[in-house]
């Protein structure tokens, strides 16, 4: 028998990728199942960027390239953060890699040793605490409540620093509760966080998916201090439906950028060259596609928060950011596993238990689909809990 290393028995399989597997069996064997557990865009790519991508191809970008990625990715995505997120990085602050995720876990093998802490406010997108542990960190989970809008406060953070503590995570919008920071609750953190010499990572890949007005502040913008000590981890697959194309960045100080380029070099070399070219064109060509995504997600989240709150024993904030909403089961005395799992054997509705994100008591469901899975899996969902 095999022995494997520690690390791997310490980090859990994806329970998001559990619940659709299952859902997506069951759809095979003629099941009609109404799926709210998505975290992707349910539109295709927009057709400029893959026209972008197939002119690469057709000019030969189908070779190896730079393992920090395309230069003039590197170029349009600095030019892109100073523009939109008033943050003075240079291309070779940029690092381009697979994928949002990729960047972060880059990010933690670059900067977390064994014995350092990151603090990680939950509810959490579930791959961040095992990153961590991945690179022999420890994750601090800070639990938010509901009547706070599931964000931590300057209190919380204070309270959560040790002498050991390296790192803070910072996601808004959220995945999974899709709430937003304020600039002056953005502001209240950064000054802790520049008290205490730590670093920050802001994980702002829903950053244009925003409602009501709403502003999404990145925390580095906010000053010469917090802005030395901010890292930035985005991507294209939530804002212009790029999931597949496993395109995100990390920026930041040019030393990580240097660090995380030698870890890639090492892991995945580069990122698909053609695929790059694509991403270029997401960001220099026109927004429209953008906001034609956030229209549809606008009426989609006025709908699914209606039905929501028309069932009883159910509660959620409202979310002003991402396409989720997060869920309190907890007055049907069940956990979200439990629950999950009777929803889609009994109605055939498959949703995320929050005990994914660290909030057993909830769990997420994802307007990023049609109005008429949403209706239809909403109405499900309340005769399931009228059942109870």
């Amino acid at each position: 028998m095999i022995k494997l290393a520690t690390r791997v028995t310490k980090v859990p399989p994806s329970i998001t990728l559990d619940i659709a597997a299952k859902a997506k069996a069951m759809k095979v064997q003629g099941i009609d199942i109404c799926s709210l557990s998505a975290g992707e865009p349910d539109f295709d790519t927009p057709q400029h960027i893959k026209e972008a991508a197939k002119m690469a191809l057709d000019r030969g970008k189908t070779k190896y390239g730079p393992a920090s990625g395309e230069p003039k990715l590197r170029a349009a995505i600095a030019k892109k953060l100073q523009n939109d997120n008033k943050l003075d990085y240079a291309p070779e602050n940029v690092i381009v890699t697979n994928g949002g995720k990729h960047s972060l876990f880059n990010l933690m093998l670059a900067l977390i040793e064994a014995g350092d802490e990151v603090i990680i406010p939950a509810p959490y997108w579930l791959s961040y605490p095992e990153m961590v542990k991945l690179a022999e960190g420890t994750p601090v989970i800070v639990n938010t409540t509901e009547a706070n809008d599931y964000k931590i406060t300057p209190e919380q953070l204070r309270q959560a620093i040790t002498t050991k503590t390296k790192l803070f995570v910072l996601n808004s919008p959220s995945n999974p509760t899709g709430m937003v920071y304020t600039t002056s609750e953005i502001k209240a953190l950064a000054e802790i966080i520049i008290e205490h010499d730590l670093w920050v990572v802001s994980d702002e890949i829903y950053e244009k998916i925003l409602y009501d007005g709403t502003e999404q502040i990145s925390i580095g913008s906010l000053g010469s201090e917090i802005f030395k000590r901010t890292i930035i981890s985005n991507g294209f697959a939530k804002s212009y439906s790029m999931t597949g194309w496993r395109i995100g960045y990390l920026a930041g100080p040019k030393e990580l950028i240097k660090a995380t380029s030698i870890i890639q070099s090492h892991s995945t070399s580069n990122v698909c060259t053609f695929a790059q070219y694509g991403a270029i064109s997401a960001l220099e060509e026109s927004q429209d596609c953008v906001q034609e995504m956030l229209q549809a997600f606008t009426q989609r989240r006025t709908v699914i928060l209606d039905k929501i709150r028309a069932i009883p024993h159910l509660s959620c904030p409202t979310p002003m950011g991402a396409f989720y909403v997060f869920v309190d089961i907890s007055q049907t005395g069940m956990n979200s596993l439990e629950f999950s799992d009777k929803l889609l054997e009994s109605q055939q509705v498959a949703v995320i238990p929050g005990i994914a994100f660290g909030a057993d008591n909830c769990i997420r469901l994802s307007y990023a689909t049609d109005l008429t899975t949403i209706e239809k899996g909403i109405d499900r969902l309340s005769q399931f809990v009228n059942s109870l």
